[in-house]
């Protein structure tokens, strides 16, 4: 017999990484040799743009894990679109992953009205296009190496 619960609970979270990081190591080889390594931890990483009254005018906050970079948020002010400052923020946490995270590769999500073109431009390529996430938009997910 068991019972279903459906609170938000911040330690069971905690409890299911672990016990999934277990599982997960005894299933594959791959995921057991990582275990307990460097590349293992999540290095965050983070770069921000101020102006000169120290607004925020753009900001890249990503993380590493398993020698891959995760972006996680890209964005810069519609003023400073198309000055380079977006390619630049990327750069630094790019450069940043191979340097302290040992990363090789990179990893980022984004709309079909935000940025394809611009991550396709330095070198990303799209492997997954999940259509209609959410209704009516198109998820890309893009890769690069890192060099």
């Amino acid at each position: 017999m068991f019972r279903i619960e459906t609170e938000v609970d911040k330690q069971r979270v905690d409890l299911l990484r672990s016990r999934l990081g277990e599982t997960n190591a005894e299933e594959s080889a791959a995921i057991r040799v990582l275990r307990g390594t460097p590349a293992e931890r999540e290095l965050p990483l983070q770069a921000w743009a101020l102006d000169q009254d120290g607004a925020l005018i753009g900001g890249c906050d990503a993380h590493t894990w398993a020698r891959w970079l995760h972006v996680n948020l890209l964005w810069v002010d519609a003023r400073y679109r198309g000055t380079g400052l977006g390619t630049r923020l990327l750069a630094d946490v790019e450069r940043r992953a191979r340097d302290e995270g040992d990363c090789v590769s990179a990893r980022v999500s984004t709309w079909d009205f935000q940025a394809p073109g611009f991550y396709r431009s330095l070198g990303y390529e799209a492997v997954a296009v999940i259509p209609d996430y959410p209704p009516g938009v198109t998820e890309f997910t893009l890769v690069k190496r890192l060099g």
